[in-house]
């Protein structure tokens, strides 16, 4: 443990915490439609939108409405971007002549990146083209977070309402999010990761002169560049010589800011963060880092502007804080740890980036776990079996440590409707949150929100693992660790996180089919869950608080909500993670690995 290092971590939350309620006021007035800053230049082009959309931003909506607002805007981006993947080869911005991607990777990047989860099983710098990855993808990475921050509002917005059947405008919150939010930060953020060294071009890939030339095998072509192939029937193979090197670039740093400030994860490179270029400097890296929990924090301080409660917002802030960085201390013990297969060696740097070290890859691996971001700067299948327990945890837990923009604090939320109403059954009163009472259409709905996920995630888990082709051609690694990279992978996709163990090979049929479906019903299945409760909640009229009324805030209900998001997670994934990193770190004190 080094002073910098400590000093790095102070500074990584001091920020975010003391971020979180300048950009939380100010998110909750964008929301709210009050005046700010940056209304004296963009209120004229919002009203633009309105205009030629059609949209009338005072015309509220019920919450199956707003529902289906969310509906199609995903459906039809998800369409639209199916259709450019599977043209991308005739499509303008293309220099590099990149082919069409196959159906099944197409169907999957499509959903994937429309319902921000952003997983990717394929290298952007040499599958997608310039068009896919920014008329496309990036498109979807400012909507598609947008989108969850606009719930969210929808969601504040209801509790503090009473004896109406609206929640607000779909329309509308999205476009003054997009314009007033995902928009300014995106570009505020784009412009030191470029100063570090982020490329932002449009120019074809350069080639680089290798210091050192090589030879190697390739394929003998005729004349019209097809393979030749010998009497064996396989392709005659001849030596090349090899002196320069393609360097991969693109328009990375605005790429690179949306993905990180709006929990996107999607990487330019394959490697994610990893890759120099998409991380170039140390300050780019805790740029990048910081940029993971600056809205998921400050959504928190919003929901409690927006429902009128900032104590109860700062209790829930407390609990996620809490989690965090007891996650990140695990993984940072484990990792700090030498491993008895391989010792002496120590650190343990297999799979890491070398420049930030083990600190800076626990941290950035339990931030972005805990915050559905799915980036990375190291591969969570190098860790030790303890330290990737963590990552995974707080992704099976439904990445509520403050969690994706707009979907942490939802999903958060059905802990605490669960929390109350166990509460207010132990004390014989019908539960209440504020001010409304709670029955059985709130407490069924909370548990398909948390429930919803968790079933995606275990059923082709366990289905993936019945299948001999896909244990047998898909797998890094076999055992336990082979477990966990399945488990981790459908996890991710049930919670929406697009990280990876990286020991996988999930570009097959399967799992790029198997791993959509997650995603989608992983989306939906919350966001419908949140609206289907607040829509009745903002329905009821407001009872007032009595002795016998729970209170929801302070060290009681902080410690009942922490209680009951470990337990319900545990009980879901308990035996599931005993089968994985938990009998993988028993066997690796006893000098097997896998």
């Amino acid at each position: 443990m080094h002073a910098h290092e400590i000093l790095q971590i102070i500074l990584f939350f001091g920020l975010g915490i003391a971020l979180t309620p300048i950009v939380g006021r100010y998110m909750a007035k964008v929301f709210k439609g009050e005046r700010t800053f940056l209304h004296p230049i963009l209120a004229p082009v919002e009203r633009f939108v309105y205009r030629v959309t059609r949209t009338d931003p005072n015309h509220e909506m019920t919450w199956l409405h707003y529902l289906a607002g969310v509906c199609i805007m995903t459906v039809v981006g998800a369409v639209s971007l199916f259709g450019i993947l599977m043209t991308q080869q005739w499509l303008p911005l293309n220099p590099q002549g990149l082919p069409n991607l196959s159906w099944h990777l197409a169907f999957n990047t499509a959903w994937s990146f429309t319902c921000n989860a952003d997983w990717q099983s394929y290298s952007g710098e040499g599958v997608m083209s310039y068009f896919s990855q920014t008329v496309g993808l990036s498109v979807h990475q400012f909507l598609s977070g947008a989108a969850g921050i606009a719930v969210l509002a929808a969601v504040g917005r209801a509790l503090k309402r009473a004896s109406v059947k609206s929640i607000g405008n779909f329309w509308a919150d999205l476009t003054r999010c997009l314009l007033y939010i995902v928009i300014p930060l995106s570009i505020l953020w784009s412009i030191p990761l470029a100063w570090q060294g982020c490329p932002q071009t449009w120019k074809a890939y350069p080639a680089a002169h290798l210091v050192e030339a090589y030879t190697t095998q390739v394929p003998k072509t005729d004349d019209k560049g097809n393979a030749v192939n010998g009497a064996d029937g396989k392709p005659v193979m001849v030596d090349a010589r090899v002196d320069t090197q393609l360097i991969p670039v693109g328009p990375v740093a605005s790429f690179e800011a949306c993905k990180q400030i709006f929990t996107n994860g999607g990487g330019w490179y394959g490697v994610n963060s990893a890759h120099p270029l998409e991380n170039p400097t140390p300050l780019a890296n805790f740029l990048e880092m910081l940029a993971i929990i600056v809205i998921p924090m400050a959504q928190v301080y919003m929901f409690g502007l927006m429902i009128g409660n900032k104590k109860h917002a700062w209790t829930i802030f407390a609990v996620m804080l809490s989690l965090f960085v007891l996650s990140f201390i695990v993984a940072w013990w484990a990792e700090s740890q030498p491993n008895p297969v391989t010792a002496p060696f120590h650190p343990n740097l297999e799979g890491k980036e070398t420049r930030f070290g083990v600190m800076n890859s626990t941290l950035w691996g339990a931030a972005c776990t805990a915050i559905d971001n799915g980036s990375v700067n190291s591969m969570h299948d190098s860790w030790m079996p303890l330290a990737g327990l963590m990552p995974m945890w707080n992704i099976l837990v439904g990445e509520i440590f403050f969690g994706g923009v707009g979907c942490g604090m939802y999903c958060m939320m059905f802990h605490i409707l669960i929390a109350v109403f166990i509460a207010g059954l132990m004390i014989g009163r019908t539960p209440e949150y504020l001010g409304k009472k709670l029955g059985a259409w709130e407490a069924t709905w909370a548990v398909v929100g948390v429930l919803g996920p968790n079933a995606a995630c275990l059923i082709p888990t366990a289905m993936s693992c019945m299948i001999p082709s896909v244990i047998s051609g898909t797998l890094g690694n076999n055992g336990p660790h082979g477990l966990s990279e399945i488990l981790y992978a459908y996890g991710e996709a049930a919670n929406n996180n697009g990280s990876a163990f990286a020991g996988l090979n999930a570009n097959v049929p399967w799992h790029d089919v198997a791993l959509g479906i997650a995603i989608i019903i992983g989306r939906f299945a919350p966001i419908a869950a949140a609206l289907a409760i607040v829509g009745r909640l903002a329905s009821k009229k407001t009872v007032e608080a009595s002795v016998g009324t729970l209170p929801t805030h302070g060290w009681t209900f902080g410690l009942t909500l922490t209680g009951v998001i470990v337990i319900v997670a545990a009980l879901t994934f308990f035996p599931a993670i005993c089968l994985g990193p938990l009998v993988e770190h028993g066997l690796m004190l006893a000098g097997r690995t896998f």
